[in-house]
Order: C-alpha cells, then sequence, then structure tokens
C-alpha cells in the first residue's frame, strides 16, 4: 500500500499546480481552487483502479477536475452575473462578481518553471489576466469548460469529448458559442498575446507613483495617473467607478480618511499591483487592507482592481503586519 501511495504522489504532484490553475480559472476563485485541487487528487484517488491507461494521465486528471466545478457550478447560484454593457462598454468588472480573486504570479512561475511545454504557455498568456477570467464567467460552465480546454489548456477536440463525456461535434459547437460571446463581452481581447513576466521599466515606473501617492496621501497624485476611462472596481461588493471625474471623486473621499498606507508590490495574475496595508487612528501596526491589480496603457492608469481580502495576503508570501 506505502508503495502504491508513493506511486500515486509521484505520478499527480506534476499536474497539481496545473489543476489548480485549471480549476481557478473554472471557478474564478482562488480559494476555492485551492479545494477543488483537493477534491480532484481525493476523487482520483478513488477511481485510480478505473483508470486504465486508455488516455493520458493528464487528459484523466482533467475530467475528474472537469467533473468537480461542474458539479460545483450548478449548485452555486451566487455566480449569476449581471448582462454586460457589450462593447460599447468597458468589459465585465469583479465588482459584479465577489468571488473572484487574484492569482500570485509566484505560483504561476512555479508551474511555468517546472513544466516547459503546453502547461506553461497555459499561464503565459493574456488568458490568466483579470480581465479574461472575468470575461468567461459570462459562459455558460460547459461552454467555458470547452473555452478552457480547447484554447488555453490546449487539448484536441477529441480529447476535450473525452474530458466533458461528449461529442466531438457538441465540442466544437460549445466552442464557436464561446468563442462568439467572449467577442462580444471582451472585443479587446487577444488570445495569442504573451505579457511579459516580470513588470518594464514603464510598469515599474508606474507602480512606484501609485506607491507614493497612497503613502504621501496625495490622492491629486495618483489622479493625475488616470486615463480618461478609467475604470477602479471594489470587491467584494463595495462598488465600482467609471471615469476620470468619478473615480478621482471616489480617492479623493477615500484615500486619506481610513488612515496611514503602507504599500509593497506584488504580481498577480501576469499584471503589475500592490498590497496595501492600513494603520487606522490608534493603531500601532499596519494591517493587511486590499490587494490592488493595475492594467495600463500608454504610461496611464486604465484599470484599478481592489480586492479587499486580507485573508489572501498569506497566499502572496505578504507578512501578516507592517
Amino acid at each position: 500500500m506505502g508503495a502504491e501511495v508513493e506511486d500515486f504522489d509521484d505520478l499527480v504532484r506534476r499536474y497539481r499546480r496545473e489543476l489548480h490553475v485549471y480549476c481557478y480559472r473554472m471557478l474564478g476563485s482562488f480559494d476555492e481552487a485551492e479545494d477543488h485541487v483537493q477534491e480532484v487528487l481525493l476523487r482520483a484517488w478513488r477511481s485510480r483502479d478505473g483508470f486504465q491507461g486508455q488516455s493520458s494521465v493528464r487528459t484523466w486528471l482533467y475530467r475528474v477536475a472537469a467533473n468537480a466545478c461542474l458539479d460545483t457550478l450548478r449548485r452555486d447560484a451566487r455566480r449569476t452575473v449581471p448582462s454586460s454593457s457589450g462593447p460599447a462598454g468597458p468589459g465585465p468588472s469583479i465588482a459584479a462578481m465577489p468571488w473572484i480573486q487574484p492569482y500570485p504570479d509566484s505560483l504561476l512561475d512555479e508551474l511555468a518553471g517546472d513544466q516547459p511545454g503546453p502547461e506553461a504557455v497555459a499561464v503565459s498568456r493574456e488568458t490568466i489576466s483579470l480581465a479574461f477570467l472575468a470575461a468567461i464567467q459570462l459562459l455558460p460552465p460547459r461552454q467555458r469548460a470547452v473555452l478552457i480546454l480547447r484554447d488555453v489548456v490546449s487539448l484536441p477536440a477529441t480529447e476535450v469529448a473525452e474530458v466533458l463525456d461528449t461529442s466531438v461535434p457538441a465540442v466544437t459547437s460549445a466552442l464557436q458559442r464561446a468563442r462568439a460571446t467572449l467577442r462580444e463581452q471582451w472585443p479587446d481581447g487577444r488570445l495569442d498575446w504573451a505579457p511579459a513576466a516580470e513588470p518594464d521599466p514603464e510598469q515599474r515606473r508606474l507602480l512606484q507613483r501609485f506607491i507614493d501617492a497612497h503613502e504621501q496621501a496625495d490622492p491629486e497624485a495618483l489622479i493625475a495617473m488616470l486615463r480618461d476611462d478609467i475604470r477602479l472596481a471594489i470587491s467584494p461588493q463595495v462598488g465600482e467607478w467609471n471615469g476620470r471625474e468619478q473615480v478621482g471623486d471616489a480617492l479623493r473621499d477615500g484615500m486619506t480618511v481610513l488612515g496611514q498606507w503602507r504599500v509593497l508590490p506584488i504580481m498577480a495574475n501576469r499584471q503589475p499591483g500592490a498590497a496595501g496595508y492600513l494603520r487606522r487612528p490608534g493603531e500601532a501596526a499596519f494591517s493587511p487592507f486590499v490587494l490592488v491589480i493595475l492594467r495600463h496603457d500608454g504610461g496611464l492608469l486604465i484599470e484599478m482592481a481592489a480586492f479587499e481580502q486580507p485573508s489572501m495576503f498569506s497566499a502572496f508570501g505578504l507578512p501578516g503586519s507592517l
């Protein structure tokens, strides 16, 4: 029995992070992905005798993972997303999806570094960005599963049909519908674009200005960094502000009244970001408060996605206080 357990551990160890990222894309939640990977490995262990080697171990594990995620999505009524504004609007927002969480780049690097090839490609594309993650939450669960398995994980249609226990024509039809919806809801998305693993000098300068503006309690310095069509979305279910005037008013109202800030740089979803620690009046330490993921263009910020989820700081390897 001991040797069997050891063999099984060796078999699935190389796929654990990849399965975690797959569950993250399906569910949108880092924490729920963690729970589901544990469930996937438990189901795989229990069903190992039924694995006959007729497909690859990777395909078999994806089948278990897909079923686990689809089971959850069928049961979970929270994930009803309001209709998007369509191509004329800024696209789906995390403010309407309180379950979405960011994914630390350090863990994506763990997968990309250990497993060059299709597994690494799956986390080096724009398909790990928050914009993509929000857009695919609008897809019905099975269409989402097909899109991820075909366009991100790059499984052949025959293997996707095996994973989802369906036919190749059904896979092809679901993929066409999913791509059409994605083009409508995320018209500027490019599935073949690979962002740099590290921030470029412009990103680093912009991020340092963002940090300085907070630590110096200077909302005007931050407002000067915003493009006219900036969007600020704060999750879970805090709110959304669009346009430089609206976002500027929100920053003036909120940046200085909460307390003093200390901010550390982070990378999440292949995007630059910041971890904000807050010291409220009367407190001695700076405590975890918010993770902010930034999107920029031409030296200006075009989106700030803020997650008021202090429990996530540990996933980024951040200190519990400053």
